[in-house]
């Protein structure tokens, strides 16, 4: 969250945040509830001193035999009780009134973002990878038609289990789920990050400290109760990505300058109920409601996240490269960003096996896998992440940032599509074939009298 000093020192460029980012904030209400509390904290202390000039007065007139004046003094003191009383709690209503608002104001984009409304504003900054492009089927099968004919995806019975937007992988297709998972484990490593494997439930306080909560709680998977009902300390939730967990491992603490910088990587199954409302995905595993996933999270001070933000994105950027898959790299304008990002860009990876009318001038489609973000002091202010610069310093909010490294699903899908063969086969990409134990994925027979043919059953 933004500093109440920051809205209201700098309420121009709060609207600025809240104009770009589509955020609809009573921006006036909140500076004007900031001034009356303001207001009433001054006169609270005000008529303390004055109580305590009284409650110190009323011994003296006492010693001095004046009973007329110390009862006065005692009245008056019973009645500025009454009045802090009074102030205090008016004020205490207008604090609440103005941290729930300070909730909803997103984060200030960074002053070089793209001012735009939505994707169509996104400003492309590389491609790779279409240089050297291996020979392809003349029609590239889509990977949900492929995974089917193969046998190692089943969208059916994830259906029948779970409902829409659930699936199995199966077979090859689990071991090259698994594969890329411990691929992109061990390549993070090598990049200085360490591993930390979370609890995939998480508490409301958790998504509020990195900005799931208040404004995307319709997104979330309630664990034993509805969406729409209160939420406290106690309530549970799915992890919609591991960056709520491994941000919230550090909240309201104080680390140390030599803590930082904290890299950490986190594999987990993630939970989003808004995948697959959009209509546009309503088939295969691009947009689901269970993914897997490998999340980059860093914790760095505050003058070397610019310096960071880049490093993650070329950190991301590495798997697809080691995998020799082509992407492409946006920044992505204001209206785009999300809610609590300062600075981001989305990695796209290449899928040959839909042509877009958007996509490149190979055909296909591009696949967000990863999106990059900066939310400077944003988050570590909504969850109390600190440090101390100097051990007699006062303790700074930290900067976060983080990114995927990647989403598995659609980095599968770019495999399953950009290695196909002729012949219905697909070639496992070199650096994962330790893992697969194969080069070569040929898919599997079918199980059980649904897979039959009719005639064959009769």
């Amino acid at each position: 969250m933004l500093s109440r000093q920051f809205v209201r020192e700098n309420p121009d460029e709060v609207r600025r945040a809240l104009d770009t980012k589509g955020v609809d904030v009573d921006l006036d209400r909140v500076l004007e509830t900031d001034e009356e509390w303001r207001a009433l904290k001054s006169e609270g202390d005000d008529l303390r001193q004055e109580r305590n000039r009284i409650s110190s007065r009323i011994g003296e007139l006492k010693a001095e035999g004046n009973e007329e004046e110390a009862q006065a003094a005692i009245e008056r003191s019973s009645d500025l009780k009454a009045e802090i009383e009074e102030v205090e709690t008016r004020a205490d209503e207008l604090e609440a009134e103005l941290e729930r608002a300070l909730l909803r104001i997103p984060n200030v984009p960074h002053e070089d973002a793209p001012v735009g409304e939505d994707e169509s504003d996104n400003v492309e900054l590389r491609r790779e990878g279409f240089g050297d492009l291996r020979d392809l089927p003349d029609e590239v099968v889509p990977h949900y038609d492929l995974g089917e004919d193969l046998d190692i995806l089943d969208f059916e019975r994830g259906a029948k289990v779970s409902g829409g937007g659930f699936y199995f992988t199966k077979g090859a297709g689990a071991r090259l789920e698994h594969a890329l998972i411990q691929f992109m484990l061990e390549l993070h490593r090598e990049q200085g990050y360490e591993d930390v494997f979370p609890p995939l439930p998480v508490n409301s306080r958790s998504m509020q400290g990195t900005g799931q909560f208040p404004k995307f709680v319709e997104d979330a998977y309630r664990i034993g109760g509805a969406n729409d009902e209160p939420y406290d300390e106690d309530d549970l939730w799915l992890l919609p990505t591991a960056e709520v967990p491994v941000t919230n491992m550090y909240r309201d603490e104080i680390l140390l300058d030599e803590d930082l910088p904290l890299k950490h990587q986190a594999y987990s199954p993630n939970f989003r109920r808004e995948a697959g409302e959009h209509g546009t995905e309503t088939r295969g595993i691009v947009r689901v409601h269970q993914f897997n996933k490998v999340e980059l999270v860093n914790f760095v001070r505050p003058e070397e996240s610019a310096e960071r933000f880049d490093g993650l994105v070329s950190e991301a950027t590495a798997v697809l490269e080691e995998l020799g898959l082509p992407y492409r790299v946006l920044e992505m304008c204001t209206g785009d960003m999300g809610f609590t990002q300062a600075k981001k860009y989305d990695i796209e990876v290449w899928a040959p096996g839909n042509d877009d009318p958007a996509g490149p001038e190979a055909g296909g489609r591009w696949l967000e896998v990863s999106s990059v973000s900066n939310f400077e002091a944003f988050q570590a202010r909504r969850a109390g992440i600190q440090y101390r610069p100097e051990r007699h310093e006062s303790a700074e909010h930290v900067h976060t940032l983080n990114g995927s490294g990647l989403a598995v699903p659609r980095t599968l899908v770019a495999v399953l599509e950009y290695y196909q063969n002729p012949d219905g086969t697909v070639d496992v990409p070199e650096p994962l074939q330790p893992y697969m134990g194969s080069e070569v994925i040929e898919g599997s027979e079918p199980v059980g009298e649904s897979a039959v043919g009719a005639g064959e059953r009769e």
